[in-house]
């Protein structure tokens, strides 16, 4: 009978460590995720991700204005303009967001490239930084996307900065300026692969 307790303990205490382990497991690395090494995207997660609103961005321009409704349901690729002056490094983003979409063949659909312009613009200068660019979206952000957008970076956004937005409106990724575009293109496919929306 000793024996057979015994026996007792050692399974109830075997299935109390199976329980018990998994959670401490995942505690730990909520605590400290710079454990796990073999991370598989290429940009910088946002986390939380940051939430906004449909109304939080208005049309730039008419084309913009007229074509907003092709925002919601999208995977969007989010140039930033901070300054009053998009600069080389700024339009060299934006170009390199042109040759990302189209490297997405099937997905190309699936995805939408929109340009946030934070300060106020002339509209004949605007229109000089993305002379070639018929299809990309202009918007404008109030200052309450402003507000959550910097805090992100805790600080100012620098020009050619990219942010990766899903379908419900959530900046979920961003990208340093002078990212890679094939490692975005990765991130992306990846994103678009597990995504049940967009």
């Amino acid at each position: 009978m000793d024996n057979q307790q015994k026996k007792n303990h050692i399974l109830i205490l075997v299935i109390f460590g199976m329980s018990i382990i998994p959670f401490l497991i995942a505690w730990g690395l909520k605590q400290n995720p710079e454990i796990l090494k073999g991370r598989t995207n290429k940009g910088q997660l946002i986390t939380p991700p940051l939430l906004t609103e449909r109304n939080d961005l208005t049309g730039f321009d008419q084309f913009s204005t007229d074509n907003m409704t092709e925002l919601p349901g999208h995977w969007l690729i989010v140039n930033v303009i901070p300054n009053s002056d998009c600069n080389e490094k700024c339009q060299e983003a934006i170009y390199k967001t042109k040759q990302l979409q189209l490297m997405m063949s099937k997905d190309l659909t699936r995805t939408r490239r929109i340009v946030i312009v934070f300060r106020d613009v002339a509209p004949d200068v605007a229109s000089r930084w993305w002379q070639e660019d018929k299809f990309l979206l202009k918007v404008k952000p109030n200052d309450a996307l402003v507000k959550k957008m910097t805090e992100i970076r805790q600080g100012a956004i620098p020009d050619g900065m990219l942010f990766l937005m899903d379908p419900l409106g959530n900046l979920m990724m961003q990208y340093e300026p002078g990212f890679d575009p094939y490692k975005v293109k990765s991130d992306l496919t990846h994103l678009l692969r597990i995504s049940q929306i967009g």
